[in-house]
């Protein structure tokens, strides 16, 4: 067990997965377990006096930052969560690997846990290559920070938690998720959360993007966003991925904002305390308009903070798990 210098005891004997692969399969009481975690990092943590403070959890670990596609708030927040815990953090470049030469993915990380590392960060195109590095790598952690289309799960613990810390729970609460919903991993797995934390997903977009498929699991599924602006407690405005779309699914940017931007005059029949979240990066004018951006519901800066707790606490938690595994 790894204790820090102030008290702050034994990583959580409750939490038994050396892993953290998605939230599909992951209990309420494992998904709160997480969130109580990025609560107390960043109420102890990141909002101390100076915001400097470190904690020497995991004092002597090394963590490396597996990415294979372009990131910016999740790769810098795991970097700086590693070493805000103490761990040791390497920043992996598949642009200059071996992977150009022929060399494959579990060769790589295989290559690189020799190196004497406790913990890989994987980011792929390709669903399930956390699932694959975690059946090859021997007491390692690993923590998906994104997978193809299929899960995200530390993005959307983010979103609970700035949900959770504004209004108090998630139990009953209307969530809204508006965008391109069958190419995102983020929609996945805030879904599969908010439906164990008692919240009632809303799934939104247009129907070449919307598959009435959720409905199956519970999720209500709607076309229009302007029917549903009265009723809904958070908005989490997804960004449209042309990136992974193989035909344009609607005719034009300037028709998707029209119907599902969220501007001034949608929010103004909206609730009066109703939450705006976006996973970003965020196309100003296409999903949201800069002034609901930088207005004062917005938690988009909110959820890039509790982005760096809540990857502390997936670290800790997942590192000493694997820890205690190998004992």
């Amino acid at each position: 067990m790894l204790y820090d210098k102030d008290n702050w005891g034994p990583a959580p004997s409750n939490w038994t997965r050396p892993h953290l692969l998605g939230l599909e399969d992951l209990s309420a009481e494992e998904i709160t377990l997480l969130l109580d975690l990025a609560n107390r990092f960043r109420n102890d943590v990141l909002d101390s006096p100076d915001n400097k403070r470190k904690i020497p959890l995991l004092v002597g670990k090394a963590i490396v930052n597996l990415f294979f596609e372009n990131s910016t708030r999740t790769r810098t927040s795991f970097g700086l969560a590693g070493r805000r815990l103490g761990a040791d953090v390497v920043d992996f470049s598949a642009a200059t690997s071996s992977l150009s030469k022929g060399e494959t993915i579990v060769d790589t990380a295989k290559n690189i846990q020799s190196m004497g590392i406790d913990g890989v960060v994987v980011r792929h195109v390709c669903p399930g290559a956390p699932q694959l590095l975690a059946k090859n790598l021997k007491n390692c952690a690993v923590v998906n920070a994104g997978d193809g289309t299929h899960e995200h799960p530390t993005q959307a613990l983010l979103d609970l938690l700035t949900i959770r810390r504004r209004l108090g729970s998630l139990q009953g609460l209307s969530v809204a998720l508006v965008g391109d919903i069958s190419h995102s991993r983020v929609a996945r797995s805030n879904i599969f959360a908010l439906l164990k934390l008692g919240a009632k997903p809303i799934v939104c977009g247009p129907s070449t993007l919307v598959s009435h498929y959720w409905e199956a699991l519970g999720v209500r599924v709607s076309h229009s966003l302007d029917d549903i602006l009265p009723e809904v407690d958070v908005f989490n405005l997804l960004r449209i991925q042309f990136e992974r779309q193989v035909v344009r699914p609607f005719p034009s940017i300037r028709e998707y904002a029209h119907l599902y931007a969220m501007n001034s005059e949608r929010l103004a029949r909206c609730k009066k305390d109703a939450l705006i979240l976006a996973p970003g990066p965020i196309n100003r004018g296409v999903e949201i308009t800069p002034d609901v951006a930088d207005g004062p519901q917005s938690l988009i800066l909110e959820q890039v903070t509790n982005g760096v707790a809540v990857r502390m606490a997936a670290l800790w938690a997942t590192l000493t798990a694997a820890e205690r595994n190998a004992q």
